[in-house]
């Protein structure tokens, strides 16, 4: 039986696993993985595939869990059957491949703090719908380095703040993060003052958003309230379209 995502729950977007299993990528602290997820027991409810009914009207996400390009043929083909999807990967490789407008993670895993993949003009496929950085206040002078890389290049960047259960926020930055709960589970989470503080340096940058409308104690994630995954979408679908 399927199982909604409750993040995208209400917000026109609809979400898909076609695999089965952990995501052999292994980043730290990641929900889908943790024993935190929506999903768990993941050896009884995967693979988690929306019916064509189901998904009639909506924009399916393919894979909020493990990554796309894990299997990729098999997710490919897996979800050939849904009319409007976007893909998402954390490889950097054979994206122009998917069928579809696919969103890359620059900075998953070890890489979060301390490197981020950089894609010239010439990798750039057209269905690349926007790239996604790991935020936190301790590595924003990577963020800008790779803000600077893709909005160069007329790509959006959606930052998306993480939120820590294991590991731990430094000292220095504690003020910056309060133990509150995120859809499902407890984090140590951004504040809002943290947050509006981090997204006032792109105030006047366009390819610059925000994962949720507003992080934080005053905020929401909930995607219903976001809107960026279908702006997107459509933007990519029609600069694919060549016209």
């Amino acid at each position: 039986m399927y199982r909604e995502n409750p993040k995208t729950k209400g917000s026109g977007i609809i979400c898909s696993i076609p695999q089965t299993g952990i995501c052999p990528n292994r980043c730290d602290d990641c929900f889908f993985q943790s024993g935190r997820s929506y999903l768990e027991p993941l050896d009884r409810n995967l693979p988690n595939m929306p019916s064509d009914e189901q998904a009639e009207g909506r924009l399916v996400r393919v894979n909020d869990g493990n990554d796309s390009n894990v299997n990729q043929d098999l997710v490919i083909e897996a979800t050939q059957f849904y009319k409007m999807k976007f893909y998402n990967t954390t490889i950097p490789k054979n994206l122009d491949k998917f069928d579809a407008p696919v969103v890359l993670t620059l900075n998953p895993g070890k890489m979060t703090n301390t490197d981020f993949y950089r894609l010239c003009q010439e990798e750039l496929p057209d269905n690349l719908m926007f790239v996604r950085f790991r935020t936190n206040t301790w590595n924003l002078e990577l963020a800008n380095s790779a803000i600077n890389n893709y909005t160069g290049l007329d790509i959006p960047v959606i930052l998306t703040f993480m939120a820590y259960f294991n590991e731990t926020v430094p000292k220095s930055h504690k003020k910056d993060y309060a133990f509150r709960k995120r859809t499902l589970n407890s984090y140590w989470a951004i504040t809002t003052d943290a947050w509006e503080r981090v997204m006032s340096r792109y105030t006047y940058n366009q390819w610059v958003h925000s994962c949720g409308k507003m992080e934080g104690e005053r905020g929401t994630t909930a995607c219903r309230h976001c809107g960026n995954c279908l702006r997107e979408y459509f933007a990519t679908i029609e600069r694919m379209r060549g016209e």
